[in-house]
């Protein structure tokens, strides 16, 4: 496979061992980033190319050459700021718990609550304060959050790892939930996490360092 067939990907389900066997979403962003070949490349945040890489498998082959527009998006997003997870994972539950599946609707309120306090943890608030996006979606599936809640409230305390195994495995079930879904176009709810889940690593990344003008420079002086 040449450049210019790399400029142009093609995607495709899976991990594939080089170019010529195909790629997947994670894995032109390796190639992109100048990194070996690979779908878990360091150019992108771990639980973010989770999401990518679950999106870009359960996206139909119809639709998903719509997805390879916004690779070059995830590359660099590898923000530290620990709201990231939590955040990430919210907002890939919000898309998906309306209309995945009752047993999925279980296990999504679940770790939607327990991200919540994660957040609220993180920002010094009260650990039953829920942020309002995510009330609503609770609030839009009464059975499964009456049920979550009252999981939460009585599961073992301790420090459960949210960020490597709650998390991942939320975003898939989100994922893979929508894409079963009885609704007429998961394609484009699956596009919309992804570029949720962008959007949201991008306002975890650090403010670039600005470099002083010469004029601002001897104003300082």
């Amino acid at each position: 496979m040449n450049n210019f067939d790399l400029a142009v990907p093609v995607l495709s389900r899976g991990k594939h061992r080089n170019p010529r066997k195909g790629a997947c979403f994670m894995e032109f962003a390796s190639y992109l980033a100048g990194e070996p070949w690979s779908d878990h490349p360091a150019c992108t945040h771990p639980l973010l190319a989770g999401v990518a890489r679950d999106v870009n498998d359960c996206t139909t082959d119809a639709g998903r050459s719509r997805l390879a527009p916004l690779i070059p998006s995830v590359i660099g997003l590898t923000p530290e700021d620990p709201h990231v997870v939590p955040r990430v994972t919210a907002r890939c539950i919000q898309q998906a718990l309306p209309v995945v599946s009752q047993e999925r609707q279980y296990i999504l309120a679940v770790a939607l609550l327990v991200g919540e306090k994660h957040l609220a943890a993180l920002d010094g608030r009260p650990l039953d304060d829920v942020e309002p996006d995510s009330l609503a979606v609770l609030e839009s599936v009464p059975s499964a959050t009456k049920w979550a809640r009252s999981f939460t409230a009585r599961a073992r305390r301790g420090t459960p790892d949210f960020a490597r195994r709650t998390a991942p495995r939320a975003v898939s079930c989100a994922v893979e939930g929508i894409s079963q879904a009885c609704v007429p176009n998961p394609d484009e709810r699956l596009y919309n996490l992804l570029t949720a889940a962008i959007e949201e690593s991008k306002l975890w990344m650090p403010a670039p360092v600005q470099t002083p003008t010469r004029q601002e420079a001897v104003e300082v002086r």
